[in-house]
């Protein structure tokens, strides 16, 4: 990862994960959930998922890659599971904290602070893109996982057209070839998969997220870490609408 790269990287899920959770806590209620889970699926994919990693109340499940905690408070509050939130960046931990008093703690998706076996479930939103080394992202997600234990994935993944315009800096999008080669070689067969529907939320969602996007502008507006932050989601977005990137829902088991 280049210098711009890792910048770009602590703009959009550092720095401003710290004003997403200082905006979110002016606004008040029903909204910090829904600005959490920007760019980690809609409300319909995260149940979708839940379903397939039999979610119910009580289940540990460890989200590795958590950002503000949004889909983990999701979890919580809908179905009552027990998430445990792993992020790299300490900004964001500390807004998952402040905003839904999750546990979480600061650790990286190839090296997560668990026990081998440690649950029957996890899930790992809009993260494999974000790195090189997927292979060791999906082998700590095997290893943390009990045999026959079940992981979530949201996955951008190329649809084998050339791309519209350029990557969010520090992105590499794998193909569908790629990451089932990927999947098998970790250990894992894939239950079942689909296209996300990234807007399938309820009403007055969208409103909260753009809320909490209006309150950042208005504190932030000027300070180029926003502006490069935007950038890099307006080139996601173009990339989505135009076909060129797919966003994938993935379930899939750990054998041994």
């Amino acid at each position: 990862m280049t210098e711009l790269d890792s910048a770009a990287m602590e703009d959009e899920f550092g720095v401003v994960a710290r004003w997403t959770g200082e905006a979110a806590r002016t606004l008040g209620p029903g909204h910090a959930v829904p600005a959490g889970c920007r760019g980690s699926g809609s409300t319909g994919a995260l149940r979708w998922l839940a379903d397939r990693l039999h979610l119910t109340s009580g289940s540990l499940l460890v989200d590795s890659g958590a950002g503000v905690g949004g889909p983990a408070a999701w979890a919580a509050g809908d179905l009552q599971a027990r998430p445990v939130c792993i992020e790299p960046m300490p900004d964001a931990v500390r807004a998952a904290q402040g905003l839904f008093g999750l546990p979480a703690v600061v650790g990286t998706a190839q090296a997560l602070p668990l026990a081998d076996d440690v649950t029957a479930a996890a899930w790992c939103l809009g993260v494999l893109c974000t790195t090189q080394d997927k292979a060791g992202v999906l082998g700590e997600l095997h290893r943390v996982l009990v045999p026959g234990g079940r992981l979530g994935l949201l996955v951008f993944q190329l649809a084998g057209r050339a791309p519209s315009g350029p990557a969010p800096d520090g992105n590499s999008f794998p193909t569908v070839d790629e990451l089932d080669r990927l999947l098998d070689e970790a250990g894992f067969s894939v239950v079942d998969t689909t296209v996300a529907d990234l807007h399938d939320n309820p009403p007055g969602w969208d409103d909260a997220v753009d809320a909490v996007d209006a309150e950042i502008a208005r504190r932030h507006g000027a300070d180029p870490r926003w502006i490069r932050s935007h950038e890099q989601s307006a080139r996601m977005q173009a990339l989505i609408e135009s076909g060129s990137v797919v966003p994938r829902l993935l379930v899939a088991q750990s054998g041994r």
